[in-house]
């Protein structure tokens, strides 16, 4: 199996820098092509273009060859690897703004699309699998500005929203993101007491000089609704059947540099490549009582939910003239869930099962991994984007590099998760090819009670391909 995999990797390397090659040869006394040069679909509501409509679409297209953890199984099979083909995200997003005060957003699509997505043990009902997945709004907002002075603005809104405090990844601009995938811990409710992160709350957010801030209250949605069947009461904490309370949270940073697209509620840019010169500092926190809960003896245990997280943010030019730029972020998340909470999960999970369950835990099959958890966590990554029109009319390349380090109060050793990848920006990020490396550690139970060791390391290897519209 190992040379399998060996074999596997360096076909993959041989692979992405012949087609690389092959353009940059061809084309290498080109220049960048002037076609395409309106970057997007939009109605014009008066002439001056300031109230206007906007269509948008984003498609992402993963192949993947996953070394699944120890006991995995697909459709009962046991599958010690797969390679799979799905669709990690197809959004088409609908906003405007209706008069200088007046903006609404929505957003329908679809996630984690692949051959076993619909597989009954998803399927809170028992009923047979069913391969055409619905899509669903994950947003649907309004919103009215109360203030405008320059750049400076505040607007109140409501909705079925992503907006939230906890950090800026807790709100991704989907189709500007750097790395293979967001860090998906920061969205930490995540198809819990959420809709794909989304909520329906009430909130502010505004631009007041070099600060910019989010402040909302949310209703969750009862963990019954999740999809799947609640994780029975115990002696970890898990979310919270009965007594559910409002969410409450809040996001401030600041701006040293250039302000953000403010355009969109919530969804923050991944990177620039180079367009701004950001450099920012932020604080965030989400709270709520009564979240999870827990048995000791006969007596049910409600803790509150308390997130908090601070972090810094670069995307910068480096050269102006060549188009080198970089992007860096680093963040510590402050994540208290109650006593033993802890979640396995992965993006777009390429199995169904597993027949080496570990005891107190679920869903560790395929490639999950101990994504969210009571305890704390230090998030980092950093690219370089070389110089433009590397690659002639077909663009450029920015490789980047991310860490995840969490120390979970269950797991006796951290969880330590690598990503090393290449974007290949063939039209920024309106049509990009990014290869990426993932590391993962795999756990078992311990000797010591209701704690998970280490016990060894496995690996995925995915090719996107984005269209973004």
């Amino acid at each position: 199996m190992p040379i399998r995999i060996i074999n596997y990797s360096l076909l993959m390397f041989k692979i992405i820098p012949l087609l690389l090659m092959t353009s940059s040869l061809a084309l290498a006394q080109t220049k960048p092509s002037d076609d395409n040069i309106k970057n997007d679909i939009r109605y014009n509501l008066n002439n001056s273009g300031s109230h206007y409509v906007k269509v948008t679409f984003t498609n992402q297209t993963w192949l993947r060859l996953n070394d699944n953890n120890p006991g995995t199984t697909v459709l009962s099979d046991p599958q010690n690897q797969t390679f799979d083909i799905g669709l990690r995200r197809t959004r088409m997003q609908l906003f405007g703004q209706v008069t200088d005060r007046i903006f609404f957003y929505t957003q329908f699509g679809m996630n984690n699309f692949n051959k076993i997505s619909a597989f009954p043990a998803y399927n809170i009902s028992g009923t047979s699998s069913n391969r055409k997945v619905a899509a669903f709004f994950h947003d649907a907002l309004g919103e009215y500005e109360v203030y405008r002075k320059g750049t400076s603005f505040v607007r109140f809104g409501g909705g079925l929203t992503i907006v939230n405090g906890l950090s800026r990844f807790s709100q991704p601009g989907i189709g500007s993101i750097m790395t293979m995938d967001v860090p998906v811990f920061a969205q930490a409710t995540v198809d819990q007491t959420d809709i794909f992160s989304r909520k329906l709350a009430v909130y502010s957010r505004g631009q007041i000089g070099k600060f910019n801030y989010r402040l909302g209250i949310a209703d969750p949605f009862p963990v019954e609704t999740s999809g799947g069947t609640p994780v029975a009461l115990g002696g970890n904490s898990v979310f919270a059947q009965k007594k559910h309370k409002k969410q409450i949270d809040g996001l401030l940073i600041y701006n040293f540099f250039d302000t953000e697209d403010n355009t969109t509620p919530g969804y923050m840019t991944g990177t620039y490549l180079g367009k701004r010169k950001v450099l920012n500092l932020e604080a965030g926190f989400i709270s709520q009582k009564n979240a999870t809960w827990r048995r000791e003896a006969t007596d049910t245990i409600y803790s509150s939910m308390n997130l908090w997280s601070v972090a810094a943010y670069a995307d910068m030019p480096l050269n102006h003239a060549k188009g080198t730029a970089i992007s860096a972020y680093v963040g510590y998340f402050y994540t208290d869930y109650g006593k033993g909470y802890l979640r396995y999960n992965n993006s777009m999970n390429p199995a169904t099962g597993t027949n080496q369950p570990i005891a107190g835990v679920g869903g560790t099959h395929g490639n999950a991994y101990p994504m969210f958890g009571t305890g704390s966590v230090v998030y980092a990554q950093a690219g370089y984007k070389l110089k433009d029109a590397l690659l002639g009319s077909q663009g450029t390349l920015m490789p980047f590099v991310s860490l995840q380090r969490a120390d979970y109060d269950r797991l006796t050793d951290a969880m330590n998760l690598y990503n090393i990848g290449i974007n290949w920006l063939i039209k920024g990020h309106n049509g990009k090819l990014t290869l990426n490396y993932e590391n993962r550690p795999i756990y078992n139970s311990s000797s010591v009670p209701n704690k998970l060791a280490k016990d060894g390391r496995k690996g995925a290897w995915i090719l996107q391909y984005q269209i973004a519209i």
